[in-house]
C-alpha cells in the first residue's frame, strides 16, 4: 500500500479557514502551487458545513476566529471525519494553545507569520496520514464483505479464478485435489469448500503427515477393540467421523503405499473396514486431498500409485503463492492485523505506508502463513497504533529489490535475457537459488546449469 498522491482525483481536499483574508490568500497560493485541491474559507461556520459535505483530507485552520474557533473545528473534525489530519495556525502568543490542541487529536500546529515550507511539510505530512486512514478503512470495508461471505480474503485475479471454480464444484460430490505450496491456505479453501456444499455432516481434517505410518490406518479407518496392543475399545476413523460430511487428507502424497491402495477402495467403493474387522462400513464422505507435492512426479517416480493419482485427480484447484497475488497483500495483511490486535488487546488499527511498501516487496515463501506469523509479531511489538518498518522482521525490512522491475532493451538476446533474469532475481532473494527458481518457475538444476556455462564462458574470456 503505498500513500495516496496529494493530487490524485478521490485523495480528498485541503481546506483553510482563516478570517484573515490575505493570510487566507496566501496559504491557499501555496498549496495550489503544490497541485493540491484547495478550498478557502474565511469562517468556522462555513467550514463545518464543507467537513460534512466534502471528503477532506486535511483541514488548516486558523487557531483564534471569532464564532467558531479552530478548536471548535477540531473537535468537530474527529467526530465527523476522523480520516481528517488537522493542521492549526497560530501566533507564538498561542502556542501553549496548540501543544494542548495536539493532546485532544490536532495533528501538527504552524506558527505564524507564516513560512512556505512549514505549511507545505505540514499539509504534505497530513495528506500521508490522511490517506493511511481512507485506505485502511476501505480495506476493512472489503474485509467485513469478505467475512460475510466466505472467511477467504483476496480479491486479485488469481484469488477470483480458484473461488470462481470452488464455487463451482462446491455442489458436486466428486473428489477435489488442491494443490499449492505450504501455507498458501489450502484448509481454508477445504473448509470453505465444505460450507458452500450443504453438506449437513462434519467438516474433519487429517494431516497424513503429522500421524506415524503405523498409526495411520487406524487413525484413518478405525479398529476394533482387541485389533493391536493398546486397542481397548472399538474406535471410528476419520471417515466415519466425517460421515455424511466432508474429509480433508493434507500431505496425501506422504501415504505409504499401503495405505493408498486402501484409500483409493474406500474412493472407489465407498466403503472403509476398520482395523481387525470381519467387514466392511459404507460411508458418505467426499474427500478433499491437498498436497504440496507433484504427484506426477511422485507417480513417475514409483512413489504414488497411477490409479489413486486419476482417481483423484478429478478436479485440481491450484492455490496460487502470495507472491502471484500480491495486490492482496494489504487486505490480508490488515485481517491478520485486526485479528491479532483484538486477541492481545492491543489498539493497533493501521499499518504504514513504508511498512506495506516492505511487505508487498517481500517474495514470501512461507505464503499467507508466513505473513500471518508476520503480523502476529508486529502487533505483539508495536508500540503505539500504526504498525510500521521496525515492527517487521528483519529479512523482510532488509529486502533489496522492492521494485521487482527489469528492464531490457528491445533486441536483446534471449540468452542474455534469461541469464539477466537468473542474475537479478538471485539478487532479490539473497542468493537463495531454491527462492530463485519457484518465483521464475523453472527447475533449481536449471539455475546450476545457466551459472555453469555463464562460468566456463567467463574462465575462456
Amino acid at each position: 500500500m503505498l500513500p495516496v498522491s496529494p493530487g490524485d482525483a478521490g485523495a480528498g481536499i485541503v481546506l483553510v479557514v482563516d478570517d484573515d483574508a490575505s493570510n487566507l490568500a496566501s496559504v491557499q497560493k501555496i498549496l495550489q502551487r503544490e497541485g493540491l485541491t484547495v478550498l478557502a474559507v474565511g469562517e468556522g461556520r462555513e467550514a463545518l458545513g464543507v467537513l460534512r459535505r466534502e471528503r477532506v483530507a486535511v483541514l488548516v485552520t486558523d487557531l483564534m476566529m471569532p464564532g467558531v474557533d479552530g478548536l471548535e473545528l477540531l473537535k468537530n473534525a474527529r467526530t465527523t471525519s476522523p480520516a481528517t489530519a488537522v493542521v492549526l495556525m497560530t501566533a507564538y502568543g498561542t502556542v501553549e494553545t496548540a501543544v494542548e490542541a495536539m493532546k485532544q487529536g490536532a495533528y501538527d500546529f504552524i506558527t505564524k507569520p507564516l513560512r512556505r515550507a512549514d505549511v507545505v511539510r505540514a499539509v504534505l505530512r497530513g495528506f500521508d496520514r490522511a490517506s493511511l486512514h481512507f485506505e485502511n478503512a476501505s480495506l476493512r470495508a472489503e474485509l467485513d464483505k469478505a467475512g460475510r461471505s466466505r472467511d477467504i480474503v483476496g480479491s486479485g485475479p488469481a484469488i477470483r479464478q480458484a473461488l470462481e471454480l470452488l464455487e463451482q464444484v462446491a455442489p458436486a460430490r466428486t473428489t477435489v485435489l488442491m494443490q499449492g505450496e505450504s501455507g498458501t491456505g489450502k484448509e481454508v479453501f477445504a473448509r470453505a469448500l465444505h460450507r458452500l456444499s450443504g453438506r449437513r455432516g462434519p467438516f474433519v481434517a487429517v494431516n497424513c503427515a503429522a500421524i506415524p505410518d503405523t498409526l495411520l490406518e487406524s487413525e484413518l479407518f478405525g479398529h476394533e477393540r482387541g485389533a493391536f496392543t493398546g486397542a481397548v475399545a472399538r474406535t471410528d476413523g476419520r471417515f466415519q467421523q466425517a460421515d455424511g460430511g466432508t474429509l480433508l487428507l493434507d500431505e496425501v502424497g506422504e501415504l505409504p503405499t499401503a495405505l493408498q491402495a486402501k484409500l483409493l477402495r474406500v474412493l472407489q467403493e465407498g466403503e472403509v473396514q476398520r482395523v481387525g474387522a470381519p467387514g466392511a462400513q459404507r460411508v458418505d464422505v467426499r474427500v478433499v486431498a491437498a498436497t504440496n507435492r507433484d504427484l506426477e512426479a511422485e507417480v513417475e517416480a514409483g512413489r504414488f500409485r497411477p490409479d489413486l493419482f486419476y482417481r483423484l485427480h478429478v478436479i485440481v484447484l491450484e492455490l496460487p503463492p502470495l507472491r502471484q497475488r500480491s495486490e492482496d497483500i494489504p487486505t490480508l495483511a490488515l485481517y491478520f492485523l485486526r485479528r491479532f490486535a483484538a486477541v492481545n488487546g492491543k489498539a493497533v488499527g493501521a499499518i504504514s505506508p513504508e511498512a506495506m511498501e516492505k511487505l508487498q516487496a517481500w517474495t514470501w515463501p512461507g505464503n499467507v502463513r508466513e505473513l500471518e506469523n508476520a503480523m502476529e509479531r508486529a502487533v505483539v511489538l508495536a508500540r503505539g497504533d500504526v504498525i510500521g518498518p521496525a515492527d517487521l522482521p528483519d529479512r523482510i525490512v532488509r529486502a533489496e529489490g522492492g521494485s521487482r522491475v527489469l528492464s531490457i532493451p528491445v533486441g536483446t538476446p534471449l540468452e542474455e535475457i534469461e541469464r539477466l533474469a537468473i542474475a537479478e532475481t538471485l539478487k532479490l532473494t539473497g542468493g537463495d537459488k531454491r527462492r530463485a527458481a519457484i518465483l521464475l518457475g523453472i527447475a533449481v538444476r536449471t539455475i546450476y546449469r545457466r551459472l555453469g556455462e555463464q562460468a566456463g564462458r567467463d574462465a575462456v574470456d
